[in-house]
């Protein structure tokens, strides 16, 4: 850059390129703002075929609604995408500034104002052939994916302390389900209780495989060697936040390492926000992912122009 250049300074850099992040671009790009997508085009949901429960797009594909989503923002003059990934952020004279890499190749953007939608990162039970089948015979989200699900014999596979919870939210779908913990004491005393009342088995037995072939899941088989006959089912990922690039600025975060937000997406750092999975409570539907980056971006619209307490002391 030589000296009669100057860089250009955004209104708004949004970071993760998912329902949250679309929706928040979309709407500030309306609002007359300059706004900068920055996205890796790795979401957590490229496994899955189909998404459910988003209005008038029931049934599409994750990937065809972000690339519907991008286009839609891209037709807007002063929108910008760049497909890279965001690794540190730090205030700068003109507001944040933002470094990036991806493949090797490096670049920086500046803006006054950060919107996060990064969305979060999923680990699967180390159980073999449950990879393979993810997105298709096994899912993760049971609202979305729950009545395609619909009075068949499932497993809810899961390691964390919430699977009763959510073997207890798929009986509205299947009465035939076996809630297995893989070994791990993801299940209390009372939470057998309950699930035993509704009918459900409770399995403890480590899993050795999910089995299955083109024609779909067919079974479990468990370490000693019992096969359970099954069609599909539910599992609870390990879920982790990605948001080491944010360490320069310290923002506050939950005991999840979720960032900690008021109602309308404003962080413990002042023109830092946050939208989607990022924040509590984590995982969520599309749509109400992208219901959460119109609300952010509605909030980061009204604080550039100011109350008029502000204007009043800009003209004083």
């Amino acid at each position: 850059m030589t000296e009669a250049e100057t860089e250009t300074v955004y209104d708004i850099a949004i970071v993760g390129g998912g329902p949250a992040g679309l929706s928040a671009a979309l709407n500030l790009i309306r609002a007359r703002r300059s706004v900068l997508l920055i996205d890796s085009n790795r979401p957590r949901n490229s496994a899955t075929l189909m998404s459910h429960g988003f209005l008038t797009r029931d049934g599409i594909s994750p990937l065809e609604l972000r690339k519907l989503g991008r286009d839609e923002f891209l037709a807007y003059e002063g929108a910008e995408h760049r497909m890279t990934m965001v690794q540190s952020i730090t205030r700068g004279d003109d507001g944040f500034v933002l470094e990036c890499e991806l493949r090797r190749k490096t670049s920086r953007a500046v803006a006054k104002v950060v919107l996060v939608a990064t969305g979060l990162q999923e680990t699967l039970p180390d159980i073999e052939g449950l990879r393979a089948f993810y997105g298709t015979a096994f899912h993760s989200c049971i609202e979305c994916d729950g009545y395609d699900k619909r009075d068949q014999a499932l497993a809810v596979i899961g390691e964390e302390p919430d699977l009763a919870e959510r073997a207890l939210l798929l009986s509205q779908w299947s009465a035939d389900l076996r809630v297995c913990t893989n070994g791990a004491d993801s299940l209390t005393l009372l939470d057998e209780q309950a699930l035993d009342a509704r009918g459900f088995t409770v399995d403890r037995r480590v899993i050795a495989e999910i089995q299955g072939g083109r024609e779909g899941v067919t079974g479990i088989r468990f370490e000693d060697g019992d096969v359970v006959a099954i069609e599909g089912g539910f599992v609870r990922p390990a879920w982790a936040s990605e948001l080491g690039y944010l360490a320069p600025l310290d923002p506050a975060f939950d005991t999840d390492g979720l960032l900690v937000a008021d109602g309308h997406g404003r962080t413990s750092v002042d023109m830092l926000y946050v939208a989607g999975e990022s924040t509590a409570p984590g995982p969520q539907q599309l749509i109400v992912a992208a219901g959460a980056g119109a609300r952010t971006a509605a909030t980061i619209n009204r604080d550039l122009v100011g109350g008029l307490h502000e204007l009043a002391d800009a003209v004083q």
